[in-house]
């Protein structure tokens, strides 16, 4: 790694890049995962909500192992002995994740059947185990399963006649023991249905109660339906996480699009990264799962009760309004609550929302006035995530259907999004609208949409950039800036970057915005330099990010430089920090803060003082490697001054102070509660955002 500038300051330049001086990004990982497991534990937040985040946790780990785990165990499989930032081997990284995953998935299951469920017994949401149902109970679900269940089961067996079946991703499963009327032993694996209810809904016996029980339990009860002549004397849950970031070689790639729909069908079948199974499997089951599994055994986890507890969303979505937070309504912003034409009023002047609290519905409105202006004459647009049922992608349907140009960028490569996004792609191909699917060898993570319109004097540009995805449901539980502008330069600038996506140019020069991978990490460690240069000059250096993710070294080492020189240096990180903050000669200047509340910490911002003239971009790029150097990411400047000034104070200051969801990174790894001065009662920033936008 390249050594950077050394300042004056600094008269025997630490080694920023000594290992010590980083925090391993896996275990960061964890530790935000834990941080939304704490959420679960928190008894202040109604119950519901607790129940909520704790079966987020469990599909946040679940996907740590499917990529996360399975990529270091793929680099220990291929003897890579490359070390991280912080100096671990891959196998060295594998030892401390697990160490650091057991006490984890403990805690989860300790919260759930010690804490929660007992508390919503309390509130009348009963989730039984089948031996705890009545004898009716049982009774109508012996029916149940003769009639909904059973039709759908395929047991299948194992023996020297029936190769040992495939288990695939996520699935949860019956290992069966069965003997024949000779007394042999038989092996049988029945798949639980992704199709069914996990959680089964049982006639309740008692007055404004519901019950629930596993789907599993009632297979387990009337396993015998199943083989009928046999004896089956045992069954046990178990269930398999494989590796699911499959690898797409897009230079041998043909099609990208069916490239990335044998990708997708591929991660059923990648290697596994981890076995789950209950505590009471024998040794003997255990050991015929991994060797025809070929799982190490330091991945297998014994454990007690229900093996996915993501299944719990179901129990969230009970109609127990007093048990969940109160509803909101989000507001839109007065200048766009006039009736007046929306082009007219972005022409005068640029237009922030801040979701959640603001609407996303000004965004559509956006489109769906282009698709019907008749002085629109085209539309590009950037579409990562876009959910299902999309009013984006409708409107640009619309537009097409009215003869506008409209080309779509689609990036097929957007993790676990992949198959809602080659649907969209067919669809708007289908329309006649230009698709493509981005650069070779990146991802395009960028939201720009761009609108182009004849008017009185010529053509303009009109633009919606931001830092979210263009989901009209995950723009109610994110927080995301979005800006709707008429600057021309930002303009022309979105205009050469829709040209680099889907032509053949080679545009190296942009007036304001900053992309990756051309110009972002240039400018951004020209923004850090300047602000060191300040700090040296008697003027101040001040730093205010705020992002998902900072694992980048470089990033980090400047930072370093900047906090040795007196910068000041505020970061709201959500997620992955390696920074250690705090430390002396090093990191003195630096704190760090992470925020994990209702809804999902999910805004870039990177503000700099610099010397009185204040600079503030925002946009899709957190400072990490890939998304600096391997994806096509745009950060856009906030240049009216009142806006700037509002996201400084109104923004990132509230977010500062908020010492109810907030915590504290310290230098050692750990977070502490951020906490509120002595006398003050805990400050929520979220619920003040809420406040302040639905009054």
């Amino acid at each position: 790694m390249a050594e950077l500038l050394v300042y004056d300051t600094v008269a025997e330049p630490l080694n920023l890049a000594d290992p010590k001086n980083f925090l391993n990004r896996e275990l960061s990982a964890l530790a935000f995962h834990r941080r939304v497991l704490e959420e679960a534990l928190d008894p202040s937040l109604p119950l519901l909500e607790r129940v909520k985040f704790l079966a987020i946790f469990s599909t946040n780990l679940d996907e740590f192992f499917m990529i996360r785990v399975s990529g270091i165990r793929q680099q220990v499989a291929a003897r890579v002995f490359e070390r991280s930032a912080d100096g671990k081997t891959p196998l060295e990284q594998l030892r401390a994740i697990r160490a650091a995953v057991a006490p984890l998935m403990e805690l989860q299951r300790s919260c759930f059947a010690q804490d929660l469920q007992p508390k919503l017994a309390e509130e009348g949401v009963f989730i039984h185990e089948y031996d705890q149902l009545s004898i009716h109970q049982q009774a109508w679900l012996k029916n149940y399963f003769d009639n909904e269940i059973f039709p759908v089961l395929t047991p299948l067996a194992f023996d020297p006649g029936h190769p040992f079946p495939h288990i695939s991703n996520l699935s949860l499963n019956l290992a069966v023991v069965i003997h024949d009327p000779d007394n042999d032993e038989h092996f049988a694996r029945i798949k639980v249905p992704a199709s069914l209810q996990r959680l089964v809904a049982v006639p309740s016996e008692q007055p404004n109660t519901v019950c629930f029980t596993w789907l599993e339990q009632i297979i387990a009860e009337n396993i015998s339906t199943l083989f009928p002549g046999m004896q089956v004397s045992e069954a046990y849950t178990f269930r398999v996480i494989r590796n699911a970031d499959v690898e797409i070689e897009e230079d041998e790639a043909a099609d990208l699009l069916e490239t990335i729909q044998a990708g997708v069908r591929q991660r059923r079948f990648g290697s596994v990264t981890k076995l789950s199974v209950h505590s009471t499997m024998p040794p003997r089951i255990v050991e015929l799962l991994i060797e025809n599994l070929e799982v190490e055994r330091d991945d297998v986890y014994q454990l007690n009760g229900a093996l996915d507890l993501s299944s719990l969303m179901s129990v969230v979505r009970l109609d127990r309004w007093q048990l969940k937070l109160p509803p909101f309504k989000p507001s839109v912003p007065a200048v766009l609550s006039t009736g007046e034409d929306l082009f007219n009023v972005v022409q005068r002047r640029d237009v922030l929302l801040h979701h959640p609290f603001d609407s996303f519905t000004p965004v559509v409105d956006f489109l769906q006035a282009a698709a019907r202006d008749p002085n629109v004459l085209a539309i590009k647009q950037t579409l990562y995530r876009v959910g299902s049922n999309s009013p984006i992608v409708k409107a640009l349907l619309k537009a097409r259907e009215n003869d506008k140009q409209v080309a779509v960028l689609v990036e097929l490569k957007a993790r676990f999004d992949e198959e809602n996004n080659i649907e969209w792609a067919k669809a708007l191909e289908r329309e006649g609208v230009h698709v493509v699917y981005g650069l070779m060898g990146l991802k395009t993570h960028c939201k720009v949409a761009l609108v182009v319109r004849k008017e009185r004097d010529g053509l303009s540009r009109y633009l919606h950039l931001g830092t979210g995805n263009y989901n009209a449901v995950t723009a109610n539980i994110y927080t995301d800036l979005g800006l709707l502008t008429c600057n021309q330069e930002f303009g022309a600038d979105a205009s050469d970057l829709f040209n680099y996506l889907t032509g053949y140019s080679r545009q190296n020069h942009f007036r304001k915005l900053w992309i990756a991978p051309i110009n972002l990490r240039r400018r951004l460690t020209q923004m850090i330099e300047r602000e060191i240069q300040h700090q040296q000059a008697g003027r101040g250096g001040k730093l205010f990010f705020k992002m998902n993710s900072l694992v980048d070294p470089t990033i980090i080492q400047l930072l370093y430089r900047a906090s040795q020189a007196g910068v000041e240096i505020q970061l709201l990180v959500r997620g992955m920090c390696s920074l250690r903050p705090g430390v002396e000669g090093l990191s003195e200047t630096i704190q760090v803060r992470s925020i994990v509340g209702r809804f999902l910490e999910h805004s870039r911002l990177y503000y700099a003082r610099n010397g009185g003239d204040e600079q503030l971009y925002v946009g899709s790029a957190d400072l990490m490697e890939r998304n600096l150097d391997r994806r096509v990411e745009v950060l856009f400047p906030i240049e009216d001054p009142s806006l700037l000034s509002y996201i400084r104070e109104e923004i990132l200051g509230v977010a500062w102070r908020d010492t109810a969801k907030a915590r504290v990174l310290l230098p050692n790894g750990l977070y502490g509660c951020a906490l509120p001065p002595v006398g003050e009662e805990p400050f929520d920033s979220q619920l003040y955002f809420l406040r302040r936008h639905t009054a």
